[in-house]
């Protein structure tokens, strides 16, 4: 899946955060709609201007996002 055909930054466009192209829909958003329960259906339905395949390069471009980051456990607090 090649996510640079539906997902791109524009400073203009929601102060630079990746949107699925020709929409205001950010990255971010869509993926806190599937971590708060929604289903492809339930999005695709909501947001008409989605494709499936939009979809996919959602978590495409999240899946490489991940892989160029570095994270470090934090413990908050004593258990």
């Amino acid at each position: 899946m090649n996510w640079r055909e539906h997902i791109h930054s524009d400073p203009a466009v929601l102060t630079g955060k990746p949107v699925v192209r020709g929409t205001r829909l950010a990255v971010d958003f869509l993926l806190e709609l599937f971590a708060s329960g929604w289903t492809s259906a339930q999005v695709l339905e909501g947001y008409p201007q989605l494709t499936p395949e939009a979809l996919r390069a959602v978590f495409a471009f999240a899946a490489e996002a991940m892989h160029e980051e570095s994270f470090y456990a934090v413990q908050l607090g004593a258990r």
